[in-house]
């Protein structure tokens, strides 16, 4: 049986009611810190596979990462090496599991993808073969292919682009709540707000999670905490690299269809949700210069106020109008400021710190596109208190060497 193969089957029996139950599990009591879309996964397959399931939250559910995340689901050029394609590809699969299970707010459609540098678009031309060779059913579109797929697309009619017709896109707030609520059913509680303080240790082993709503006793405790600085050090006595960098991300009011699917242009990412919202995603990152610095040093998710705020919204919004001329037209509805968890290889860190090993960090790049098959296999860890070697690459004691991709 190959590894697709297997995937499916394992998520037919979840899906089924089959695997471990609550009596055989002897209901480990879990604690998950982050009710981020991430954290939320986790909990859900806890939850399901029989476990005690309390997650956590300083403010509430997706308020900070995945509330400011462009939510692509997907396993383009970027997921590199072959391992982390693997993962991110079975990861999308589940996603379409998911998705009809939960009534996700998904939208399914594929990517367009290009540079405006001609020796960055024949390098994605041959990443784009590559993918094909990983069993992506990826290609380079032309440019009348293009303008089918995206008739309002101004689009250079001598230029190409990358089609990944396996992508979707995700309103990640509404995912994350659908996926709580799930866990909930499964007799989960979701606590906010709650503020993680630290973890009460006897004899080496867990025995409570010391939060700003009092003590909570656990057995194990799930670090889903996104780019949270300091958390991993202080709880779990392991401290992970991380570049962690900011993005602004523009929300528009509802209007008419303009975008069918991602749009990944030089400068701006955008899709449009079946709601009629547009979500655009600058690609350049924050200006540098000493006030923005002095501005970021706190890591706020949201802006100092609404003029600020729109500012940088108009001005992701004018690079969309190159491509999508309706969008200059387009109300702005809420601008965010997104702090991507991006360990220095761009890689996740799943497994137990090694000081600590009832402290299990999980965090994540992509986190988005991995939140289905993490919260799978992390909660198949925990219950079955074995190491699967399919995680293995991601374990926090590997020794991290930085590796720019995007």
């Amino acid at each position: 049986m190959d590894r697709r193969t297997l995937l499916k089957s394992f998520v037919a029996a979840a899906l089924a009611g089959c695997g471990p139950s609550p009596a055989e599990t002897n209901r480990l009591r879990v604690v998950v810190a982050g009710a981020g879309i991430v954290g939320a996964s986790i909990a859900y397959h806890l939850a399901r596979a029989g476990a005690s399931v309390t997650v956590i939250d300083r403010q509430g559910p997706a308020t900070h990462a995945s509330r400011g995340t462009f939510a692509w689901i997907n396993a383009t050029w970027a997921k590199q090496p072959r391992h982390y394609h693997a993962l991110s590809q079975d990861s999308v699969t589940y996603w379409r599991e998911l998705h009809q299970l939960l009534n996700l707010p998904v939208r399914w459609g594929g990517s367009l993808e290009w540079f405006d540098n001609d020796e960055r678009q024949a390098l994605l031309a041959e990443q784009i073969a590559e993918q094909v060779e990983w069993g992506e059913p990826a290609r380079m579109a032309s440019a009348s292919e293009v303008a089918e797929l995206e008739p309002n697309l101004s689009f250079d009619p001598g230029a190409n682009a990358a089609y990944s017709p396996n992508d979707g896109a995700v309103d990640p707030v509404i995912a994350t709540q659908r996926l709580l609520g799930a866990a909930e059913r499964f007799g989960a509680t979701v606590s906010f707000p709650c503020e993680l303080l630290d973890a009460s240790l006897s004899g080496g082993r867990l025995t409570s999670v010391e939060t700003s709503a009092g003590s909570i006793e656990a057995d194990r405790l799930v670090l889903a905490t996104g780019a949270a600085p300091g958390l991993p050090g202080h709880i779990a006595e392991i401290e992970i690299p991380q570049r962690s960098t900011p993005g602004v991300i523009t929300l528009t009011r509802p209007m008419p269809r303009i975008v069918n699917r991602i749009v990944a242009a030089p400068g701006v990412h955008l899709h449009q949700r079946d709601d009629g919202r547009v979500v655009l995603g600058e690609q350049e990152g924050a200006p540098e210069n000493e006030a923005h610095a002095l501005r970021l040093q706190a890591r706020p998710n949201d802006f100092p106020d609404e003029t600020v705020a729109l500012q940088h919204g108009n001005r992701v919004r004018e690079a969309a109008a190159r491509y999508f001329a309706d969008m200059a037209e387009a109300e702005i509805e809420a601008v965010y400021i997104g702090w991507r968890p991006l360990p220095v290889d761009g890689h996740p860190v799943l497994g137990p710190g090694p000081v600590r090993p009832d402290i299990y960090l999980a965090i994540m790049h992509s986190g988005v596109t991995l939140a289905p098959i993490v919260g799978q296999l992390v909660a198949r860890e925990l219950i079955e208190d074995e190491a699967m070697e399919r995680l293995e690459r991601y374990r926090p004691t590997r020794t991290f060497e930085r590796i720019e991709r995007y």
